[in-house]
């Protein structure tokens, strides 16, 4: 049970999010940004460390698969860590 006395086994939540790292050159953190933001809302990009080039892709478990192909055919290099 979570702290909201809900069951994450439970098929209500069979689309619970999936949270993944990934680090890029910082100069194309906003062109991760918005090539995501234009794929339909596949997922949500939230710079986690600047500095370090860090950002947070929040998705579904259903919207990954397409989601993180598109990513690998964008004009960077990204690396999911």
């Amino acid at each position: 049970m979570n702290y909201d006395g809900s069951d994450q086994s439970s098929p209500l939540f069979s689309d619970v999010d999936v949270i993944v790292k990934a680090r890029l050159e910082r100069v194309e953190m906003q062109m991760l940004d918005k090539l995501v933001e234009g794929l339909g809302h596949l997922g949500i990009v939230t710079t986690t460390n600047k500095a370090l080039g860090e950002v947070m892709i929040q998705t579904t478990k259903h919207c990954w698969p397409d989601l993180k192909k598109a990513i690998e055919q964008m004009p960077f290099e990204i690396e999911f860590i």
